[in-house]
């Protein structure tokens, strides 16, 4: 039995993409936020945390990027990807109009903001650390209404007055699962790399300078992200996803550059992507080309060529 910790209560976006990965064995606890679902594997009341990391229509998940950048080292084993649709939900019998404080997750609330504003102008709205935790508040008196996925309606006994308010109706969520450092999982072919790269000083061309060691080695990022170190102001670290696997001859090869010139490199996983892509690769870029290289170098050093 495996002990899966997410971002709660019961009936988030983060339970629904936590249900598919679930064994009948296996047990969910929900977590307040996501630095508590975090701590509980690094204590090891948990072996495994899901949260999520990046939306399409608001962006990253700030708090899951600085946690998985700091404190004890994480390993990202795996990804999924869910579309989220919002619901607009209320106690029985209330109407739209009642409603004059709504409870809801900030992306949440960045992803509906056209619709609250048209339907729900005179609203206050009051941020909860999720979207079911804006339903528990409905339920509690503590708010009138709530934005959160229909599932949280039925877990809170509440009444969905209108589903879809979305302002993008086509908007997804990025979570990822999280584990104590341990084995990395072979390659697949479609892997994600993740990693936080620490600059050694700021200085004029220290981003090129990392950008560079992907770019030469044909290494595509799907994902870059700066982050304040929390020390001073100007001091940044930048959270990076590449296409590929530590295991493939261009990546690691990538990530000893960058040990080299960077202050710290930490590496977050190498996992099986959710959307299947595979990378562009060419002839210069593939494990057999570093291969020959390594091959010619060897026979150089050891005199075997004369010319």
């Amino acid at each position: 039995m495996s002990v899966y910790s997410y971002l709660g209560p019961a009936g988030t976006f983060t339970e629904a993409a936590l249900i598919p990965l679930l064994k009948p064995e296996d047990k969910s606890v929900p977590a307040v936020n996501v630095t508590a679902a975090l701590d509980a594997v690094r204590s090891g009341t948990a072996d495994y945390a899901i949260v999520p990391i990046e939306n399409s229509v608001e962006g990253v998940v700030a708090r899951t990027l600085d946690e998985l950048a700091s404190g004890a080292p994480l390993l990202i084993i795996g990804e999924s990807i869910l579309s989220v649709s919002f619901a607009l939900m209320v106690k029985p019998g209330m109407k739209i109009s009642d409603i004059k404080r709504l409870a809801t997750h900030p992306h949440a609330e960045a992803q509906c903001r056209e619709y609250i504003a048209k339907k729900i102008p005179g609203a206050e709205v009051i941020m909860t650390a999720s979207t079911a935790a804006g339903a528990e508040a409905v339920a509690k008196g503590e708010a009138d209404g709530a934005i959160a996925a229909a599932v949280a309606a039925k877990n809170f006994n509440l009444e969905v007055i209108a589903e879809d308010v979305g302002d993008k109706q086509a908007a997804v969520t990025r979570f990822v699962t999280v584990s104590r450092p341990g084995k990395i999982a072979a390659p697949t072919g479609s892997d994600r790399t993740s990693l936080v790269v620490f600059i050694a000083a700021d200085h004029s061309g220290a981003l090129l300078e990392i950008l560079t060691e992907f770019a030469v080695r044909g290494v595509n990022l799907t994902f870059i992200q700066s982050r304040p170190n929390g020390v001073e102001l100007g001091q940044y670290h930048f959270i990076i996803d590449v296409e590929g696997h530590i295991e493939d001859a261009r990546v690691g090869d990538t990530l000893k550059a960058l040990y080299r010139i960077c202050a710290d490199v930490r590496f977050l996983g190498s996992y099986a992507r959710a959307d299947k892509v595979f990378p562009t690769l060419n002839k210069a870029t593939e494990d057999k080309a570093f291969d020959i290289a390594e091959t010619w170098l060897k026979r150089i050093r050891s005199g075997e060529i004369k010319k």
